[in-house]
């Protein structure tokens, strides 16, 4: 994939986009549902949860089947959280797959001198070792987690966070997820 030579710079997401963490995910919540007594959930169920982040992924988990009928409250809500979280970092990469063409489009990046962020909403605590993990951390010179910022996608503020520490201005700069 050639670049045009306007662009000095691509910014990439990271679940969904280079990597496929459904399967991680989905052990997490089915770990915690096992753990609070709550009936397990198909993967293609958990799939629809994902993508508003974990505390949004916890509260479906936690309103589906049996518990439809009942909104968690923020106190159960804050009770499974860290149980979830727990499960996650213990599976974090471990069924995670690189989808294909990822590899061939960063090394394609970076042979013509592009410089490469990932921006994700996932927390550092867990964006950093998925990266080092599945290895894809040395593509990048600079990541972005959740929590690196006081605003998450789909705030403007991460990205112009990794233009301005790739040195690039933002019309220099493409988005990729």
């Amino acid at each position: 994939m050639t670049i045009p030579t306007d662009i000095r710079a691509v910014m990439i997401d990271l679940d969904g986009t280079l990597l496929d963490t459904i399967p991680d995910l989905a052990a997490a919540a089915n770990a915690t549902l096992a753990e609070i007594g709550r009936p397990l959930l198909g993967i293609d169920t958990i799939k629809t949860f994902v993508g508003k982040g974990i505390p949004n992924l916890v509260k479906r988990c936690l309103t589906v089947g049996l518990y439809a009928e009942a909104e968690p409250s923020e106190g159960e809500l804050e009770r499974v959280l860290p149980i979830f979280k727990r499960h996650y970092g213990a599976v974090n990469g471990r069924e995670t797959r690189i989808y294909p063409g990822v590899l061939e489009g960063l090394d394609s990046f970076r042979a013509q001198g592009l410089k490469l962020g990932c921006v994700t909403n996932k927390a550092a605590a867990f964006t950093e070792p998925l990266l080092e993990t599945v290895g894809l951390r040395r593509y990048f010179q600079v990541v972005v987690s959740g929590d690196t910022l006081a605003e998450k996608k789909p705030h403007p503020a991460p990205l112009l966070h990794i233009c301005r520490a790739l040195g690039v201005a933002p019309e220099e700069a493409l988005l990729i997820g």
